[in-house]
């Protein structure tokens, strides 16, 4: 089996932990890098987007990676912008769906493109773009691909700060700052814990410590079905809290998994934090 795992370079520990669990599961491991032009709006960091060819290769050799694509913009769309692209109905309208508009036809679009080349396969996403792996299994049952999406814990920072290519755009003040955003959905998530069952109480919750933080400023936060990111009116059974906040200029993602099972309340904080005390 192949094993494939769509990055856009710039990788890091959350990228590597990828090709290893398709390196431990599959006979070949492909990593493609691209940075896709279609999935960034006007005005968004395109340009600026940080690159590293030779370190990216460093690092798939180290995680015994035997194909690494990268192809040019050219190759993936010989005519751009494309008069094709692919939506997901309804998992694209809200989260990062709603404040970044077309961001998820891009990456369905290039996804699509490279799950045609690479072919049958299983597909390694990291579950800090929750959203962005929801969208990409219902795309390729929606489309028949033969491609299983296999989706890998999240791996955050010794302080909690999720793993991001865009943390390298953080200056010292700001990386200091950051970690406050998951410091403000474990609060949230304490008072699930707790017995708080009103997602617009957690919410709001969240959003206030994130906005104590004058380097931080909430895009969104919000608490929703982990299968169809609808809002709540009560919590219960499989959620997400996911929230996106702007560090400076710079955009950041994390999200929670918590389940209410009975009287009891499961959460994922994802890999390589280690709780206080």
């Amino acid at each position: 089996m192949v094993g494939v795992v769509p990055t856009m370079g710039f990788l890091h520990v959350g990228h590597r932990s990828l090709m290893a669990a398709a390196r431990n599961e599959c006979g070949l491991v492909v990593v493609t890098i691209f940075v896709n032009p279609l999935q960034f709006g006007p005005n968004e960091d395109l340009d600026r987007y940080p690159r590293d060819l030779d370190g990216d290769l460093s690092a798939c050799a180290a995680e015994g990676v035997d194909i690494v694509f990268t192809p040019s913009v050219h190759e993936l769309y010989p005519m751009y912008p494309p008069a094709t692209t692919v939506h997901v109905e309804g998992l694209t309208d809200s989260l990062c769906g709603f404040s970044r508009p077309g961001h998820f036809d891009g990456v369905t679009t290039v996804v699509t493109k490279l799950f045609a080349i690479i072919g049958e396969s299983r597909a390694y996403f990291g579950r800090k773009d929750a959203q962005q792996l929801a969208v990409i299994r219902r795309m390729a049952t929606d489309l028949c691909l033969p491609v299983t999406v296999v989706g890998c814990p999240l791996v955050r920072e010794a302080d909690g700060l999720a793993k991001s290519s865009r943390n390298a755009y953080l200056d010292a003040d700001q990386r200091s700052a950051a970690p406050r955003i998951f410091g403000a959905i474990r609060e949230g998530v304490a008072m699930i814990v707790g017995g708080t069952r009103d997602p617009h109480a957690v919410v709001a919750s969240i959003a206030a410590a994130i906005a104590e933080i004058p380097e931080l400023r909430v895009d969104y936060v919000a608490v929703c079905d982990a299968a169809s990111l609808g809002s709540l009116e009560r919590l219960d059974g499989e959620m997400l809290i996911a929230v996106a906040v702007f560090c400076g200029p710079t955009r950041l993602i994390d999200n929670v998994a918590v389940s209410i099972v009975g009287s009891e309340v499961i959460s994922d904080f994802g890999s390589g934090w280690v709780p206080e005390g």
